[in-house]
This record gives C-alpha cells, sequence and structure tokens, in this order.
C-alpha cells in the first residue's frame, strides 16, 4: 500500500529551523569520553582537561654548541683584557640540547672561543647569566594546563603532550552517525558496471559524500545497505537504528511530497516531527525529526540539496555534541558578472566560480539545479540570496562563502564565451605543469564574452563569430562591440560544426533543410552563441523560417547538452562540434569547419599566467590531445589573428 502523498508542514526560515533543532537537542559536549594513545589524538575533542606531569625541558639545557661557563666569572673581560680557562676545571664543552654541568649558568657560542690546545680555551668578552641556556621547564612546567576539555588535538599538540609526560587522553567518542538511503531506483556502484546499467536507474552517492563530510566534521558513520521504497522496512531501519548505540540518523531521500517519500511518516510514526520543509535553495524538503531523544533528519535525494542540508544542519550538531563550534568559512567580497536573478520567499545558496581580474574579484554563476553535483565540485564559493530579495544586481559587491582558499582564486584565469571541448584539455594541461593555476570557464556565448570583455569581468572569452557578409570570424564583432578595448585575437582551433544525430541516424537527416521537416525535433543553442549565429545564417541562406522548425525555442548553453538531449532520444538532431558526437557515439553530418580564437583584453595579455596559457596552446602535448578528440585542426592553434592597432584604427 503506497502512503498518500505529503503534505509540507508550515515552512521554517533557516534560522527558525536551526533554533528549533538546537533547542531540542542542547547538548555541547555531552558524548562521553574513551582513552586513546596521545599519538592517535589528533582529530579528537579533549573531553578532560590535560595537565603536564613533567617540565620540559627537565633539566638545564645548553641551546647552542660552545663551552659552558659560570657566568660571574668572566665578568670584566673585553678584547683587550682576553681570560683563558681550563676545560674540565672553568670551562666544559656542551652540545646543543646537552644538560649543562653543575655550578654553570651560561654557554658561550663555540664561535666565539678562541682553543688555544686540549685544555686551555680564550675568551675576549664576558657571559651573562643564563645565556644561550634552555632553563628547566622553559616550555612546559609539570602540572600546568597544556589544554582545556573540549580541545580539538593538532598535530603540533602531540609534541606537547608527549613533551609534557602525558601518554594517553581522554578522548570524546566519535558521534556515531548511520546513513539510510532508500529509493527503489538506487543502485550500489559496488554491484554493477557501466554495461549493465539501465534507464531509470541511479547510483547511489549520497551516502559516500554524506559520510565522508560526517568523518570530516568529527563524526564517524555507518552506511545501510539500500532500502526500497517500501514503508515497514524503512521503518524497522530506523527503529533499529534509534535502539542501538547510534546517536544520529540520516534518511537519505524519501523527504520531498511524494507518493513513495516515506521519511516524515516514518518519523511521526516513531517519534515527532520537529521542521518539515525550510525555505533554503537548494535542501527545502529536509526534515528534522526526534525519536527516542535522538535526532533523525530526513535528507533530500538531490545531492546539491543532501549536502546543503548536512552543512547548515547535521554538521553544526555534530560540533555540538563534540563541545566545536561550527565554523564559518572565510568571506569576501565579489561581483557577480551578470544579474542574479531569485525566488522570492527562499533563501538560495548559488555555487559560483570566482576569479580575480584586475582589481576585482568577479564571480561566475554555476548551473542551480539541486541534482547538480558537479556545481559543487565546480565551485570556488557560495553567494546567498536572502529570502526577501528576488535577485541580486550585476557588478554590486555581494559577500561570498569561500570553498577554496583565497591564495588559488588569485591565480585562477577566468575564461567567458563559447563553450569548446578543448577548454577542458587546456585546463588539464596548465595544470600538468603549472599546478598553480586554474582555468575557470563560463559558457554564456560568444557574444556573451564579448559583453564580459566590455565589463572587464574576464581575462580572455571563447569567440567563433561569424561574420554574414564576408565570411570571416570574430573580428567584425570585436571592431563594432568592444572597439574601445585593445585586443589580441588568438586562434585556439579550427573545428568542424554539423547536425549531431542519433547513432545510424534513423531519420535520414542530410542536411539543414531537413530539421524542418515534421516529424523531426531540434535544440537549439541559446541566443548570442556562435552555434546560434551560424544556424540562423545557414536558414537565412536556405530560406527557412526558423518558425517551421520543432524545438527551434528550445536551448542549451553547451555543445554536450546538445549531444547529451540527441543521446536521451529527447530530440532528433542538434547542431554543435563533431567532438561532442564522437565523445558520446552519435553520428554527425558535416555543416561547416569553423575559427574559434580567444580574444584576450590588451591589458592582461602580457601577464604571466596568459604568457603560460598561450605558450600551453603551442605544445605538442596540448595539439595531440586536442586532436584525439576529432573534428579539430591545431594548424593554426597559437596564431595571433589580430594585433592592438588593428582593433584602434
Amino acid at each position: 500500500m503506497k502512503a498518500i502523498r505529503n503534505v509540507y508542514l508550515k515552512m521554517k526560515t533557516l534560522t527558525e529551523a536551526r533554533e528549533i533543532l538546537f533547542e531540542h537537542f542542547p547538548a555541547s559536549g555531552a558524548l562521553p569520553g574513551e582513552r586513546v594513545p596521545a599519538s592517535d589524538a589528533v582529530g579528537r575533542v579533549l573531553a578532560e582537561p590535560v595537565t603536564a606531569r613533567l617540565s620540559f625541558p627537565n633539566f638545564h639545557a645548553a641551546a647552542m654548541d660552545g663551552v659552558a661557563v659560570r657566568a660571574e666569572s668572566t665578568f670584566g673581560v673585553t678584547e683587550t683584557r682576553p681570560k683563558e680557562l681550563v676545560i674540565g676545571e672553568n670551562a666544559f664543552y656542551v652540545n646543543t640540547g646537552n644538560m649543562i654541568p653543575q655550578k654553570t649558568n651560561a654557554v658561550i657560542m663555540i664561535e666565539h672561543v678562541q682553543i688555544l690546545d686540549e685544555t686551555r680555551i680564550r675568551i675576549e668578552s664576558p657571559a651573562f647569566p643564563w645565556q644561550n641556556i634552555r632553563k628547566m621547564g622553559e616550555d612546559i612546567v609539570a602540572t600546568e594546563l597544556l589544554f582545556p576539555r573540549n580541545h580539538a588535538v593538532t598535530p603540533y599538540c602531540v609534541g606537547a603532550l608527549l613533551s609534557g609526560g602525558v601518554f594517553s587522553v581522554c578522548v570524546r567518542n566519535k558521534p556515531n552517525v548511520l546513513l539510510i538511503p532508500t529509493g527503489s531506483e538506487l543502485v550500489d556502484w559496488q554491484t554493477m558496471t557501466p554495461e549493465n546499467f539501465k534507464p531509470g536507474q541511479v547510483i547511489e552517492t549520497n551516502s559516500y559524500i554524506l559520510g565522508q563530510l560526517t568523518e570530516a566534521c568529527g563524526g564517524a558513520y555507518t552506511r545501510h545497505e539500500i532500502l526500497r521504497d517500501d514503508l515497514e522496512r524503512i521503518r524497522q531501519g530506523v527503529a533499529d537504528a534509534v535502539n542501538g548505540d547510534f546517536d544520529m540518523v540520516l534518511i537519505h531521500g524519501g523527504s520531498s511530497a511524494g507518493s513513495e517519500d516515506y521519511a516524515r511518516e516514518v518519523i511521526a510514526d516513531l517519534g515527532e516531527v520537529l521542521v518539515h520543509g525550510v525555505t533554503i535553495m537548494p535542501g527545502k524538503p529536509v526534515i528534522i525529526g526526534k525519536i527516542k531523544d535522538k535526532p533523525v533528519f530526513g535528507i533530500p535525494g538531490y545531492p546539491v540539496s543532501a549536502i546543503i542540508a548536512f552543512e547548515q544542519f547535521v554538521r553544526p550538531l555534530i560540533c555540538r555534541m563534540l563541545g566545536q563550534p561550527d565554523g564559518e568559512r572565510e568571506r569576501i567580497p565579489v561581483e557577480p558578472v551578470r544579474k542574479l536573478p531569485s525566488k522570492l520567499g527562499v533563501e538560495e545558496f548559488l555555487r559560483v566560480k570566482i576569479g580575480r581580474v584586475g582589481e576585482r574579484m568577479v564571480a561566475t554563476p554555476l548551473p542551480r539545479g539541486a541534482g547538480c553535483v558537479t556545481s559543487l565540485t565546480e565551485a570556488d564559493g557560495i553567494i546567498r540570496i536572502p529570502n526577501h530579495l528576488e535577485g541580486l544586481p550585476a557588478h554590486e559587491p555581494v559577500s561570498a562563502e569561500l570553498l577554496r582558499p583565497l591564495s588559488s582564486l588569485r591565480d585562477t584565469i577566468v575564461v567567458v564565451g563559447s563553450h569548446d571541448n578543448t577548454l577542458d584539455v587546456l585546463a588539464d594541461e596548465l595544470r600538468r605543469n603549472h599546478s598553480h593555476l586554474t582555468l575557470s570557464s563560463s559558457h554564456v556565448g560568444s557574444m556573451g564574452g564579448l559583453m564580459a570583455i566590455k565589463k572587464g569581468v574576464c581575462h580572455l572569452a571563447g569567440s567563433h563569430l561569424l561574420d554574414l557578409e564576408d565570411g570571416s570570424y570574430n573580428l567584425s564583432y570585436i571592431r563594432r562591440y568592444i572597439p574601445d578595448v585593445g585586443i589580441r585575437l588568438v586562434n585556439l582551433v579550427l573545428r568542424d560544426q554539423g547536425l549531431i544525430v542519433a547513432r545510424g541516424n534513423p531519420k535520414g537527416i542530410k542536411g539543414i533543410e531537413d530539421i524542418a521537416r515534421e516529424e523531426i525535433t531540434f535544440i537549439n543553442r541559446q541566443g548570442g552563441s556562435g552555434t546560434r549565429i551560424l544556424l540562423d545564417y545557414q536558414l537565412s541562406r536556405l530560406g527557412m523560417d526558423p518558425t517551421s522548425i520543432t524545438g527551434y525555442e528550445n536551448e542549451e548553453f553547451t555543445h554536450m547538452s546538445v549531444a547529451v538531449a540527441v543521446l536521451s532520444g529527447a530530440v532528433d538532431v542538434g547542431l554543435g562540434i563533431y567532438a561532442a558526437a564522437k565523445a558520446l557515439n552519435l553520428d554527425f553530418i558535416p555543416v561547416i569547419t569553423e575559427q574559434y580564437d580567444l580574444v584576450v583584453p590588451e591589458t592582461h595579455f602580457a601577464s604571466e599566467s596568459i604568457q603560460i596559457l598561450l605558450e600551453t596552446l603551442t605544445t605538442q602535448a596540448f595539439k595531440t590531445r586536442v586532436e584525439a578528440l576529432g573534428g579539430y585542426s591545431t594548424k593554426m592553434t597559437g596564431e595571433e589573428m589580430m594585433k592592438t592597432e588593428e582593433n584602434c584604427e
């Protein structure tokens, strides 16, 4: 019997939901402790204060190689009134770290001693008491507090613990979290191969992501086997967990409003639902519950939603259990490269790429879909759009939470413009020999790239804009749209553009004229892209009306997205590059060989990072990898197609 569709309870804001969570689970640092060797305690949290059992050093030690003396016996010595000392009587050789002999209280560096023979030395300056000596207890004094309770042990702490004679410590048990993936569509990657992967199946990844996030904030996790959409089995799994040794339970999937979303029903049946639905995006369907005084979460099934829900609710609770603060990420002001619309009433966590262009840190939005885990793997930061705003304007500073070190963002080359698969090859080749550099590309079409250059929010743009009058590429558009910007135009590749169709070309498509056939569905590229301009040019040349093409109004932003649409059967044909068709084993009908260039502002051209990028273009390693993609020619790669003075005429 299927459950009825859930209806979200009164949704809470993020602030309200967190307040409810912490009100019901207020204990801070209340987990019991266990004793572990000090050498194995890194990353653990102390359950008890730790005091030193030994002083360190536990004797007066020489801090330099030299001669130990009693300082008072050297007073009055000068270059004109030197003094001879006898080794073994009033002077003693010592090495760094040696215990100094009794009745001595200073060490003269060996460089400041004149050795006369095996038993006699001469000094020409006095020593002062405790010169070049580490006193007993200089670093640690027995019985002093080394670390308070709830201190997180670092590698540095291990040295202090062992030096202070503390060889074991009592640390808090790690919060024990059970992860229960649910969903009849889920399959375990360990039981399948790409060959037996079937349409409708989904590789279960959330438990692995959230498990590693659990460990990263100090917890321990156990992964339950995948449970199908069966109310009784899910209820039993949760009941067993809360009756066992687990401190927290995460039910993955089934937290939304579908007829087979059972998480809310299970939590309500076994305990209490505290929150169902939070006004955040992604992550809205999250559930917070309480069963036998233990927190039980319903985590949304989409990966990005799951991660945001974990970071906003589960991680802070684990930190509180360990008596630790939920450390905030570093924030910096950034300027969005374009307007960021958002839904009123929902706080949006927008993933962005960030790079330094001139004196500004600019942010380019990534895909917003909650299922796009790559929007986090590629992200440099997160911009939060408050729930009382309908978006953020372009080019006005906003705060971004950093997902990467700020230093790495200063070495990011920001590319905006047309999509091309060779940019991925270029990014990898850059990292091969210059690991400090990162290439961040944002796909907004060739015209979008030129506009980004005009606004000064990128280092270079990818462009393949066809002049419909003379057949040239990019030159006329640069002169028309950015006449006041000094430009250097460098060829990246020549590439084949054509029609991407299913393997075997089942609809018998032969050319552009066929895409207007009644039974053919088409997928277009976005307005302003070079591919869209090429299509419109071909339609005009053939006298075809765009409105006669089924799907002309449906747009994608990359060649690979067009190819995927064809592969999935959602459409019959799209215009794109041969490399995209080849990558997905699709058929390709050539239309034209076009020129894809890099548009580089003169202000950035001479910079070290851009020069490294341009040098990388000319390497045989890059050219070989590009040509292996298929449909590319590198015979002009790296050639300068336009100089600054041409643009200033």
